[in-house]
């Protein structure tokens, strides 16, 4: 754990400590989590049938880990998409609207949830494999239209008429993009042919902007889930893309760098520069460690209006120490790590972020990954994610 009261007075330190909802003068005090909840399904329909009723021992863990953190504003990545907000209003139903294990039930007014590309199909052999229809070769890897969504559940309104989503973006289209090489070729960056390019897009599942009317302020929550840099060959298609997906944002919140982005819409440009924002999301890159292109992730955290929040926790670390393999070598401070992986290949890694912009101000940060001896330990095996929270003051306007 992290605080980010440096400097501030006896009096202001105390003020923060007020409940979410209240005035402290500075501003409102919010609570922003990611958490990759590991609720997708394998067939379509089954995670409405699983959440259709109170009692599926899983989504009850994710829910009480969710009641225990009470984040204002949540994202859950690996939320299969349902159109018409269905799985995600089963969900606050029959779990978050009942206290599991004893913690607190917890109500979110909004929910959003849209399309994804995962399980769409391009028509084309992405991973030429010989087949075409697979979940390679679709514009994200997935079974079915859907698989591995996104959902963001808020306590605050999301002004609906002004969320932008970036689903359709080219990947082709990014200035710049590192697209993958073929090895077998002297040709640069030509895995992909000129034809697969015209409709491959960046987003393996989505890039949202939902803007939150919290108080009279405005903040943006900017979420994805870049695709694990992983599950490839030595042309690094996803790691590629992966490194581009989280360039996306920094792109997108830095100003004079976002121009040559377009919406669902087809409204240019990114975020203006006196927006304030969270970035948010399982990112699947490392600082050090696994597998993504070198630099990936900083190129977010590096960005000038993104203030980097280091939550952690000591759960990560006794973790870290205890299954031992892939972890006694890597170079990051597991104290830093969100993710409990394969222990002989990448080991535990830092994957999910929560990054407020300047003119927030992040106090507090934390990894719920609790210590064998918390009785809450007995939620770490809710997904192989932990959730990440950040609290901010958002200022009055």
């Amino acid at each position: 754990m992290k605080r980010f009261a440096a400097g501030l007075s006896v009096a202001a330190l105390v003020a923060l400590s007020v409940p979410a909802t209240a005035d402290a003068g500075f501003g409102t005090n919010v609570r922003f989590a990611t958490f990759n909840a590991s609720l997708n399904r394998a067939a379509a329909g089954q995670l409405v049938t699983d959440l259709s009723t109170p009692g599926n021992a899983q989504a009850q863990k994710v829910a009480e880990v969710v009641q225990r953190n009470r984040a204002d504003v949540q994202l859950i990545n690996e939320f299969d998409y349902v159109p018409g907000n269905r799985a995600a209003d089963l969900f606050r139903r029959n779990y978050l609207a009942v206290g599991q294990h004893g913690a607190r039930p917890i109500d979110y007014p909004y929910a959003y949830t849209a399309p994804v590309n995962t399980g769409v199909p391009t028509g084309f052999d992405l991973d030429r494999d010989g087949t075409i229809g697979l979940g390679n070769d679709a514009q994200g890897f997935g079974t079915f239209e859907g698989q591995y969504g996104l959902l963001v559940l808020s306590k605050y309104p999301i002004d609906l008429a002004h969320v932008r989503t970036f689903q359709k973006f080219l990947w082709k289209d990014m200035p710049g993009a590192l697209l993958p090489d073929d090895p077998a070729t002297p040709a640069p960056h030509d895995w992909y042919s000129p034809a697969e390019l015209t409709v491959l897009r960046l987003s393996s599942k989505s890039h949202w902007d939902l803007p939150l009317k919290i108080g009279r302020s405005t903040v943006h929550f900017l979420v994805s889930h870049p695709t694990p840099p992983s599950f490839d060959g030595p042309e690094d298609r996803n790691g590629t893309r992966n490194n581009d997906e989280i360039r996306f944002w920094a792109d997108y919140v830095t100003p004079g760098k976002g121009g040559y982005i377009y919406d669902d819409h087809g409204h240019r440009g990114g975020l203006g520069a006196a927006e304030r924002f969270v970035v948010a999301g399982d990112n699947n890159s490392d600082p050090l460690d696994g597998d993504s292109v070198p630099g990936a992730i900083e190129q977010l955290l590096n960005a000038r209006r993104v203030i980097e929040t280091h939550p952690g926790s000591r759960g990560a670390v006794l973790a870290s120490q205890a299954q031992g393999g892939a972890n006694a070598g890597q170079k990051s401070d597991p104290f830093f790590d969100t993710g409990d992986f394969n222990d002989v290949a990448p080991g535990n890694l830092r994957t999910d972020y929560v990054l407020p912009s300047k003119g927030l101000l992040p106090w507090y940060a934390e990894v719920f990954w609790p210590v064998p001896s918390d009785p809450l330990s007995r939620l770490n095996d809710a997904s192989d994610h932990h959730l990440v929270r950040v609290d901010v003051l958002v200022p009055l306007r």
